[in-house]
């Protein structure tokens, strides 16, 4: 199954001044590709005792603060990250021979920005977010089909946000880029946040 990568690369000339308008031009990059769902992230967290999980989740927004998705707080993400704030996002976009890692923290945002993205949210959606005991046990699929049912009768008009549910960003204290080449000797250039700033220095593959 091995695969080598076609010749080209990435050389510290050719990064953005600062890793969100990197990451601007490589998510672009990966929405013209027609990548399937290029916001899909896979995230990792670890408990309070250090034990980690991953899973992907829909990037939602992005800027000099940070990356932002959104959840049920109750969630094993949501609970991991309220104990133990650090975590990890990577973006595989294979198919371009890239990928970004992101390691930092991550806090609910404010309650306004949960309510403005939970507003443009689909019907179904807004609803499923009050139906799901997310990551909870439950005894078949009929139990979340009922409480749909119940969602929708308890909210025939505007759905409001869940008060358990909401957004989290993640605050980058590394942005990683990596470029697949020839030799298994890729290119990974990182912003690290440093006491004067951002600096970028070149990892070995």
């Amino acid at each position: 199954m091995r695969r080598d990568y076609p010749a080209g690369g990435m050389a510290e000339d050719d990064l953005a001044p600062d890793w969100v308008g990197q990451f601007a031009r490589w998510f672009a990059d990966a929405v013209a590709a027609g990548l399937p769902e290029p916001n899909a992230m896979v995230l990792a967290t670890a408990d309070a005792d250090g034990r980690p999980s991953a899973r992907t989740v829909l990037l939602k927004g992005y800027d000099e603060r940070g990356f932002t998705f959104y959840t049920n707080y109750r969630s094993r993400k949501g609970r991991e990250l309220a104990v133990n704030p650090h975590a990890s996002l990577v973006f595989p976009w294979l198919a371009m021979r890239r990928q970004v890692v992101v390691c930092g923290a991550a806090y609910p945002v404010d309650r306004a920005e949960t309510e403005a993205y939970f507003a443009t949210r689909p019907r179904g959606a807004q609803l499923g977010a009050w139906a799901s005991p997310q990551s909870t046990v439950i005894a078949g699929r009929a139990v979340l089909d009922e409480a749909l049912e119940e969602a929708a009768r308890r909210f025939p008009g505007g759905v409001p946000a869940p008060p358990h549910w909401g957004g989290l960003r993640l605050v980058p204290e590394s942005v990683e880029y990596w470029q697949g080449r020839a030799d298994r000797l890729h290119d990974r250039l990182r912003y690290r946040r440093a006491t004067s700033g951002w600096i970028v220095e070149r990892l070995a593959p």
